[in-house]
Parts: C-alpha cells; sequence; structure tokens
C-alpha cells in the first residue's frame, strides 16, 4: 500500500529499477540485524550493540584483510567476532543478571571504542571490481555486466529470504525457538519447567551479536568501506523494524516474516519520502509516530489477550 501510494504520487520518480535497488541496499543490513534482535526481543530483552558490533566486527575483519588474510577467512573472523559480542551480552544478561538496557549499552561502546582501536581509527576499504576478494559481494548485488542480470541487481534478496525461512523455522518450530519466546512470556515459570533458561536466553543473544556481524558483512558488501565511530542508529532502525512487524517488546511474541515487513515498511518510507519533498528531520518524526502507534496497538492487544 505504501509503494502504491508513493507511485502514484510521484510515478516518474519511484517507480524506477533505482529505487527499488535503493530499498534493497539500504534494507539489507538492517533486515539481518532485525532478524538477530528478533530472538532478543522475544526473551523480553533488548540489544542495542548491534549497529555498533557490525562496523565494528567488518573493521576486525577489514583489518585482517590488508594483512594478507584470505577473504574466505576474513568473513568467519567477521561472523566469529558478532557470535563473541553476542555471547558476552547474552553472559551478562542471563549469567551475570544485568539488565539487558545496561549490559548491552556498555557492549555498543565497547565495540565503538574497539573498531577505532583495532583500525587505527582509519576507514577500512573492501575489495571492489575485479580485485581479489571481491567475489563475496555478489551475494548481495550483481557487479559486473555482461551476465544474465542486469548490474546492480539485488540478488542478495535471495539471500534474505534463505535466511529468513530458516531463521523463522528455528524461531516457531523448533525447541530451541519455542523456549526462547517462553523466556519472554514468563521467565520463571519456564525455569520452573525443567529448561535451561540460562542456555536459551544467552544463545538469543548469540544469534543477535552473529546477524549483526551478518549486517556488517552486507554493508561493507554494498558500500565498500567501513568507518571508525560509526554504527549508532542501525539498532534502531532494525529494533523499530521488529516493533512494527509485531513482535512484543514484553516478549514471547515475534515472527520472522513479521520483522521482514516491518524492515521493509520502515526503508520503503525512507526512501520514498524525499520524493514528496518530506526533509530529513519529518522522516524521523512521523517514524516516531509510526513506532509509537505500533507499541500501543502492541499494548492493547495484550490486555485484550488478559
Amino acid at each position: 500500500m505504501i509503494c502504491v501510494a508513493f507511485s502514484v504520487i510521484t510515478p516518474d520518480k519511484f517507480l524506477q529499477i533505482t529505487t527499488f535497488t535503493n530499498i534493497a541496499k539500504s534494507a539489507y543490513y538492517v533486515a539481518f540485524m532485525a532478524i538477530g534482535v528478533t530472538f532478543v526481543i522475544g526473551t523480553g530483552g533488548i540489544d542495542l550493540s548491534i549497529g555498533t558490533i557490525a562496523i565494528c566486527a567488518a573493521l576486525i575483519g577489514g583489518t585482517l584483510m590488508e594483512k594478507g588474510l584470505p577473504m574466505g577467512l576474513v568473513l568467519l573472523v567477521i561472523l566469529l567476532s558478532g557470535a563473541v559480542f553476542g555471547l558476552i551480552n547474552g553472559l551478562m544478561v542471563a549469567k551475570m543478571g544485568l539488565p539487558a538496557f545496561i549490559a548491552t549499552l556498555g557492549t555498543m561502546m565497547m565495540s565503538r571504542g574497539l573498531g577505532s582501536i583495532v583500525s587505527g581509527t582509519k576507514t577500512i576499504s573492501f575489495p571492489q571490481g575485479d580485485s581479489a576478494g571481491a567475489w563475496f559481494r555478489e551475494f548481495f548485488m550483481i557487479t559486473k555486466d555482461g551476465g544474465i542480470l542486469p548490474k546492480n541487481f539485488p540478488t542478495g534478496f535471495v539471500l534474505l529470504a534463505v535466511i529468513a525461512v530458516i531463521m523463522a523455522l528455528i524461531l516457531n518450530k523448533t525447541k530451541t525457538g519455542r523456549y526462547i519466546l517462553s523466556i519472554g512470556s514468563n521467565k520463571e515459570a519456564t525455569r520452573l519447567s525443567g529448561i535451561n533458561v540460562v542456555k536459551y536466553e544467552t544463545l538469543a543473544y548469540v544469534f543477535s551479536g552473529f546477524f549483526a556481524a551478518l549486517a556488517g558483512i552486507a554493508y561493507v558488501a554494498v558500500f565498500t568501506t567501513a568507518q571508525p565511530n560509526t554504527g549508532n542508529g542501525f539498532e534502531l532502525d532494525a529494533i523499530a523494524g521488529v516493533v512494527i512487524g509485531g513482535t512484543s517488546l514484553a516478549g514471547g511474541v515475534g515472527t520472522i516474516l513479521g520483522t521482514i515487513v516491518g524492515v521493509f515498511i520502515m526503508t520503503v518510507l525512507k526512501i520514498g519520502f524525499p520524493y514528496i519533498g518530506v526533509q530529513s528531520h519529518y522522516q524521523l518524526f512521523i517514524t516516531g509516530i509510526i513506532l509509537i502507534f505500533a507499541v500501543y496497538m502492541d499494548v492493547l492487544n495484550r490486555k485484550r489477550g488478559k
């Protein structure tokens, strides 16, 4: 409906291949972060560190790349870095009992600082074109002419769809996902049922950190560089997408499909608003209203369910 509205208002601007390519570029890394943080919010927690973890992991991997590490190992290091950050968050929240807001706020600061330390405060550029190691970018967009698909075609849609289906099955069709959502519904009752709540709550944060790192890979694949002291604010787009997609901030309820829809709602609004003359500060204002409305509807639904 949003796409139709923008198409009717500005058909000469919105109905362009470049528009949908830009939507894809902006949605990839946010969608990956959102998939991971859906598990955390499903436990009733929050992860404020995913934006800076994404960039920090990319900077760690990029620094090793500049020292000669093969790209395959660089990508593995990036993913492991995110998972380690997620494990740290999970242990602080589930094992040490720290409030998720404070624990992940601290990790956000740590990862932002670590990224600057590791990279020496310089921008890291990833391979482009025919350079050695640039092959990983093909997972997210076509970077060369002459193939079946046009250059800049967003192949990442396929990767995102496959991963979203896998994680949706894990969240809603496996005991791991059910236990994670059960923790959000009633942590004490879950513990008394004999479920290892520390294990599964920690695992939710590991998922979040891992997918934050995957978001970092998607980000550098599309934009080719990672800069220290960036990443703040990425988590807000991801969390907003999760909430708008129907995952309850109180925990216990969440779907990956809803998360993906929520992320693309946010992205289409962000790309489409400038076409109708809405400036950036008005965009933030309207997005804030949408987020508050989504949370309020969740509150009303929970009241009706009691």
